[in-house]
Parts: C-alpha cells; sequence; structure tokens
C-alpha cells in the first residue's frame, strides 16, 4: 500500500475492508521510518514492540465490528506529551531518562479508540523555539528541504507527517508551535481554543498559553482527531466545561455567507513578498468560492512579541523550577545543596531554555514586575478586546502563519531575538486564547512550502475547518521528494 500523504479515511477503508491489516499498515510505517528517518531525526524514541502489540489489539476491535474512525490508525505523539512506560524526554538533558508513570489525558483518550502508538517525535527543548534547532537529541531538518529547519517547538511532528513517516501527530502550540512548522512543512495543523483540549499529561512551558492539537495532512484530518482529543477533563483546572461538536460536521459546506477580516498589519513590510503574496491569491480563491473579504487593523500587533515573550518566559521560570536535580530528572554534583542544584540546571538544561528562565525570573523580580509583566497582561487584555471588536464584522481572520518560509538551518543561531519576531504571526492568538489552523497556500521559487492561517471565534473550530477545507478541495500539494 502507498503510505504517502495517505489521509485518515484512506486508511480507515483500506483497514475496515481488509485491504490492509493494523500490523501491516504498522510494519508499512516502520519501513519509511528505517529508510527516511535517518537523514530526517524527526523521531527521538520510535515504539516498534509496543506499537505492534497496539496494531494486534486494534485488529482484533476491527474483526469484531467495534472499530471506530482512530482504530489501528498509527499516530506519532510529541516527546513532552506523557506516555506511560514510554520515555517522555522533551528532548532535554534534563529529561533525557525520564519514563512517566501515567499517560496524558488525550494519550488516554487515544487509547480507547485503539490508536498505535509509532513513537515520540523530536522538538526544541522544553517546546521553547521556532527551529528544532535546541533539540538535545534529534535536530530535525525539513523534508522539502534537508538544509534547512522544520520550525518548532513541533518540528518532528510536522516534518514526521509531511514526509509520510506518521499519517498524523500529536503536537503542542504555546505561541505557533503546531501552526508555524506545519507551515514550513507543508501540511495542516490545528492550534484549538485553549481549554478544549486537556493539558493534563502536557509537560509545561506556559501554563496559560500551552495547548495540544492534531498536525495531519488534511483539515479533515485534522477534524477527526479532534473528536476524540477533545473532553473536558477534572485533572485540568483549565479544562472547559464545553460541548464536544462533530468537529466534521461543516466539512463540504458551501462558505458563500462567510465574513474573512484580513488585518492590514499582518501584510506589512516584514512579511516576505512571496509569502504574502501566495496567501493574498489564496484569499482571493475564497472570495471566488463566495466569502466576502474584510479589510480591518489591529494596532496592538506590534506590542505582540514583547508581551507575549514576557509573559511565556515569566510561566516557563516559574513551571522549570522544579527542575532541581533532587526530586526526579537530571541530578547533577555538589557538595551543598545550592551547588547540587546549580549544576544539575546548568548541565540539564539548554541555551536556550536558560535564557528564558533568566528572562522571565528578570520580568518577575521586584522593582520589575510592575514595569514588564504587569503591562505585558495589560496588553493581553487589549489584544483580547482587538480580536472580539474583529468578530463584530467578520467570521474568521485570515494572515500569513510565519513572515518567511523555513529558513537555512543555523541562519538564527546567533539572532535569539530575530527568532523570537518570526513569531508575529502566530502568538496573538495564544494570548487571547483563540483557535487557528495552518494550511498550505503555495510555494515560493525554491519550492519551500507558505502557510496561510485562519483564525477562529472561541470554541468555533468547525467554521475554520470547514474554510480550510474548501480550500484544501482545489489545491494540489507538492510532496517533498524524500
Amino acid at each position: 500500500m502507498d503510505i504517502r500523504r495517505t489521509r485518515i479515511r484512506d486508511l480507515r477503508k483500506a483497514l475496515d475492508t481488509k485491504h490492509i491489516s493494523a500490523t501491516e499498515l504498522c510494519s508499512e510505517y516502520f519501513s519509511r521510518i528505517e529508510a527516511v528517518d535517518g537523514r530526517l531525526q524527526s523521531y527521538i524514541t520510535v515504539t516498534k514492540e509496543k506499537a505492534f502489540e497496539m496494531a494486534a489489539e486494534a485488529q482484533k476491535l476491527i474483526d469484531s465490528g467495534k472499530g471506530t474512525e482512530l482504530t489501528g490508525i498509527p499516530i506519532a505523539v510529541k516527546d513532552n506529551i506523557c506516555t506511560d512506560g514510554v520515555k517522555t524526554t522533551c528532548s532535554s538533558r534534563m529529561l533525557e531518562n525520564f519514563v512517566p508513570p501515567y499517560d496524558a489525558t488525550v494519550i488516554e483518550n487515544l487509547k480507547r479508540e485503539g490508536y498505535v502508538l509509532l513513537g515520540k517525535t523530536s522538538m526544541d527543548e522544553f517546546a521553547m523555539g521556532g527551529s528544532n534547532q535546541t533539540s538535545a537529541f534529534a535536530k530535525t531538518a525539513n523534508p522539502y528541504d534537508l538544509e534547512r529547519v522544520p520550525g518548532g517547538s513541533s518540528g518532528g511532528s510536522a516534518a514526521a507527517v509531511s514526509a509520510s513517516l506518521a499519517p498524523c501527530a500529536l503536537g503542542s502550540d504555546t505561541g505557533g508551535s503546531i501552526r508555524q512548522p506545519a507551515a514550513f512543512c507543508g501540511v495542516t495543523g490545528i492550534k484549538p481554543t485553549y481549554g478544549r483540549v486537556s493539558r493534563y499529561g502536557l509537560v509545561a512551558f506556559a501554563s496559560s498559553l500551552d495547548q495540544i492539537g492534531p498536525i495531519a495532512n488534511s483539515a479533515e484530518d485534522c477534524a477527526i482527531l479532534l473528536n476524540t482529543l477533545c473532553s473536558h477533563d477534572e485533572h485540568d483546572a483549565t479544562s472547559a466545561r464545553v460541548t464536544v461538536p462533530d468537529f466534521t460536521e461543516k466539512l463540504g459546506q458551501p462558505i458563500n455567507s462567510m465574513k474573512i477580516a484580513m488585518p492590514k498589519e499582518f501584510f506589512a513590510d516584514e512579511i516576505d513578498n512571496e509569502v504574502r503574496e501566495a496567501v493574498l491569491e489564496a484569499a482571493k480563491s475564497l472570495e471566488a468560492k463566495g466569502a466576502k473579504l474584510v479589510e480591518c487593523s489591529m494596532p496592538s500587533l506590534k506590542y505582540a512579541i514583547p508581551a507575549y515573550y514576557l509573559i511565556a518566559c515569566a510561566e516557563a521560570a516559574s513551571n522549570l523550577s522544579r527542575f532541581d536535580g533532587i526530586k526526579y530528572g537530571y541530578r547533577g554534583e555538589g557538595a551543598t545543596l545550592e551547588e547540587l542544584i546549580r549544576d544539575s540546571r546548568t548541565k540539564g538544561f539548554g541555551e536556550e531554555v536558560k535564557r528564558r528562565i533568566l528572562l522571565g525570573n528578570y520580568a518577575l523580580s521586584s522593582g520589575y514586575y510592575d514595569a514588564y509583566y504587569k503591562k505585558a497582561l495589560a496588553l493581553k487584555q487589549e489584544i483580547i478586546k482587538e480580536y472580539n471588536e474583529l468578530y463584530d464584522t467578520a467570521d474568521v481572520i485570515l494572515t500569513p502563519t510565519a513572515p518567511t518560509v523555513a529558513y537555512k538551518i543555523g541562519a538564527q543561531d546567533n539572532d535569539p531575538v530575530k527568532m523570537y519576531l518570526a513569531d508575529i504571526c502566530t502568538v496573538t492568538v495564544n494570548i487571547a486564547g483563540l483557535p487557528a489552523i495552518n494550511t498550505t497556500c503555495g510555494y515560493d521559487k525554491a519550492g519551500m512550502p507558505i502557510g496561510m492561517s485562519l483564525v477562529g471565534k472561541r470554541f468555533d473550530e468547525t467554521t475554520i475547518l470547514q474554510l480550510a477545507d474548501a480550500f484544501e478541495r482545489e489545491f494540489t500539494p507538492v510532496l517533498p521528494k524524500l
């Protein structure tokens, strides 16, 4: 069976008609992983033995007629999502040998469906980065050009799906970490509304911004995955008590009554010309289908990056304080408690993680809290207010996902500020807690994918999935040659 960019519905049909068994399908993906991932490095841990056990159990469900949409479907999981009995490293020396004794809620939900775990994918260390090059173990490459980054922090998941090393994968998104790598790797990825998917079992970066979501080959596949991932969870205090709809219900419906806002700030000079042109062309194609384009403005965008990094780094400094070499994780050396903690954190954390901890502690320190962190929280409210005003006249907001296509590996290693500024198109969505989806809308002259982002109202994932699906039905993707 040809598994290159095969969608879930086609895998489901093949499994249910006995064209292929769950174990045979599993074998196809591991053959592909063994042939390709040595060059790509999208996985940190490959769970081959466990996967075949899960596939055998899934096949029993299929044979008994009790299979569901995801029964027997192989899925990759970002390595900051806890998996019982399988290493969860967060791509950090600090958690190099950490094996969780429990599953994240999203993993429990998938297990009930009979999914198959292919392995844990590489990421930027503790989800801090936009290149997947801060990983301590596997610095993933872009399937379209091995000399370019796949994006981050969910770069391993996006690259694995793009290169057909998994039909779909889980990622996490704190400031664009699902959408940006999905854009760089030419696949579809959705960040759900904050609180829509349980964060229980997700190793925290910034608790008020983090959200788990799927990366797949289409909006339809993302919708299928969301049907299983979303649920209220008593283990997560931020889990929303809202009805979970069928996220596939609007797929294929016309979009001729939809209003799409396009804030002018997202199409300014900072956006690469080829990216801007591709997104504007995509907007015209949606307009041709009957949607109405609405010009608008979002003045607070110029403050988004400093507000985001102050909030995110402050929360990261707090969350990562638990890694001290005493309770669990990497344990350093030292004659005193202070020396032990210092040595553990110095050797256990990478440079980018240390940078963000220092920035966060500085913003929270006495004398600077009011000047920095408190103002960032005020800006958060202003950004939420501006989004609410935009939704008074529009159903969806359309922007580029990233200001450029994937850049060369090492191009931003010595300029972290430049890397932070590359998040300008994505961070406001996390600050406001909104849902957003990336889908590929074109390619530049070098053949690198260009992504556009559709941002929806809170808990209205179905509308952005409908719009992304409408575009994808007439867009022909170019597959990587890897």
